[in-house]
């Protein structure tokens, strides 16, 4: 997120040296962990209670599978050849459909 190295960190440091002192920096770091720590577990928690609200890890799961079994019927309709009945049923129902109707005159 913040692109800060090791330099940075050093002058900012330094900075707060010379502001807090050496009596109050150690103080001052503590508090300013405590309450880093105390917001990211806020945040997390937030986040864990709108996830559980939303469902979005049903909804994950539920993807997860309908691609599972879709990758499964494409690799088994590619890995099975069509059975020979199956075929020639399908190829005359197709003529069927397209054949014009003689039944009935013109």
């Amino acid at each position: 997120m913040f692109d800060v190295g090791f330099a940075e960190l050093l002058v900012v440091g330094l900075v707060a040296l010379l502001v807090l002192g050496p009596e109050r920096l150690p103080v001052a770091a503590r508090m300013a962990g405590l309450w880093i720590g105390r917001l990211k577990r806020s945040f997390s928690n937030l986040k864990a209670e709108v996830e559980r609200e939303i469902g979005a890890d049903e909804i994950r799961r539920q993807l997860h599978n309908e691609r599972i079994l879709e990758m499964e019927r494409e690799l088994s309709q590619s890995v099975l050849p069509p059975t020979p009945g199956s075929s020639a049923a399908s190829k005359s129902a197709a003529d069927a459909s397209t054949a014009p109707d003689k039944s009935t005159p013109p």
